[in-house]
């Protein structure tokens, strides 16, 4: 376990103790992981957190990585939806769930509050019994697991967000007054903030606190002309004081990691993670200016995801963020021109 997750998630970190973690993964990966090592071969360690090894995205989605340690135990593969072109497959292992359950718990508690509350996910239960992959809009939506004190589905068919089960909404508003609800960002769009809400449904919403968690999906939604100012605007609008929406960003390689939107309208790596951005042309850090983001963090153990490039494009805003939170902060910016889709992979 490493103890960078023993720490509150967002108070001062410790940057030579999260780059000797990120050496020690480094050197893990060289040894179990032959594509890795072909990569890298250079088996010398970082400095820097700038000069720390990295792999592209697209690697993740033409090519299984996998990082064969002694004593690892292989659990489903966690995939992408492939909007279009490949999906990323990442084979999920058991000491990396772990650590990457207790990351997403720790930072989501940090947005949500610990208050166990019933989970509502705009998906379909169906989805748990696919045998040997789990998708990145599950994976994100069960890591608020450990924040439930019970989980309800509400679709029974995820191309069908119109057919919401508002009975098992209005059944869990009638025994709780707070709520979890969780969708992707498009689903959550078409199922509840821009669909007709029955009345006994709405009735007790407008009364509910409820805590609106939602990543991904933001291409079709762009499309028609629809922002995070609205979404937001339409969701509370339908629901009680002190309602919240939270939006986060991550990757499918780097599950277990999410970055939400502050107060402030930034995005913060806890002290288990960093972001670095860089040029689009020739790579070299950048602060203040746009650029591909690059994050990295110390909880993958079964394939070399420690150290990804994205497509995203980003910024680091120098300065202390108002939100109180400290360490860097960022921007995500968007896509980069013309890159490929990849679905469900922001979460």
């Amino acid at each position: 376990m490493t103890p960078l997750l023993e720490r509150e998630p967002y108070r001062a970190r410790d940057e030579e103790e999260l780059l000797n973690e990120l050496n020690l993964l480094t050197r893990h990966h060289r040894a179990w992981c032959d594509a890795f090592a072909r990569v890298w071969p250079d088996d010398a360690d970082s400095r820097r957190l700038e000069d720390l090894p990295w792999l592209h995205v697209g690697l993740f989605k033409r090519t299984a990585l996998r990082t064969d340690y002694p004593g690892a135990r292989r659990g489903r593969t966690l995939r992408s939806s492939g909007t279009s072109g490949a999906a990323s497959r990442i084979e999920l292992d058991e000491e990396s769930s772990i650590l990457q359950a207790r990351s997403a718990a720790a930072i989501l508690r940090s947005a949500v509050g610990d208050e166990p509350r019933p989970l509502l996910v705009l998906d379909r239960a169906a989805s748990l019994r696919e045998k040997g992959s789990v998708s990145a809009r599950l994976a994100a939506a069960l890591s608020l697991k450990p924040l439930a004190s019970e989980i309800r589905f509400l679709l029974g068919n995820p191309a069908a967000p119109d057919e919401v089960a508002w009975d098992e909404v209005a059944s869990t508003l009638a025994s709780s007054s707070r709520i979890l609800v969780y969708g992707f960002t498009s689903v959550l769009w078409e199922a509840w903030a821009s669909a007709r809400i029955p009345e006994p449904a709405l009735a007790l919403l407008s009364r509910a606190r409820v805590s609106f968690v939602h990543s991904g999906g933001w291409k079709r939604l762009e499309a028609d002309g629809i922002d995070a100012a609205r979404l937001t605007r339409e969701l509370l609008a339908r629901a009680g004081p002190g309602s919240q929406v939270v939006d986060c960003y991550g990757l499918v390689e780097q599950v277990g990691m999410l970055y939400p939107l502050c107060e402030a309208g930034f995005r913060h790596p806890p002290v288990w993670a960093d972001v670095l951005v860089r040029d689009a042309t020739d790579l070299r850090p950048l602060t203040g200016e746009p650029g591909l983001l690059q994050l990295v963090n110390v909880l993958a153990r079964g394939a070399p995801c420690h150290s990804v490039l994205t497509e995203d494009l980003g910024r680091i805003e120098p300065g202390a963020c108002p939100c109180g939170r400290s360490g860097k902060r960022f921007e995500l910016l968007g896509r980069v021109p013309r890159a490929e889709l990849r679905g469900c992979a922001n979460v």
